[in-house]
């Protein structure tokens, strides 16, 4: 699955974007986060407060619970304000 990292997120993990292959049980946005959360210290500094998190599965917004079974892409940025 390819996971979307933008603004401060991506500024801590020194990348963008990249495809990971989740063990059986990621199941959800908030699994895949505290697994990815193990893969660098960048990681880890940009998932240690997930509620400051929102994620996208294929396009659509949800929320940190959401399934992932399936997804081929997700998204995780900090919240988006409008002006």
């Amino acid at each position: 699955m390819r996971v979307l990292y933008f603004a401060w997120v991506r500024e801590a993990i020194g990348v963008g974007e990249e495809e990971v292959a989740p063990p059986a049980g990621i199941d959800t946005v908030a699994a895949l986060i505290g697994w990815l959360a193990d893969r660098s210290a960048g990681h880890a500094a940009a998932f240690a407060e997930p509620a400051r998190l929102r994620a996208a599965v294929d396009q659509d917004f949800f929320a940190l619970d959401a399934s992932i079974v399936g997804a081929r892409e997700i998204a995780i940025f900090p919240p988006v304000t409008g002006g």
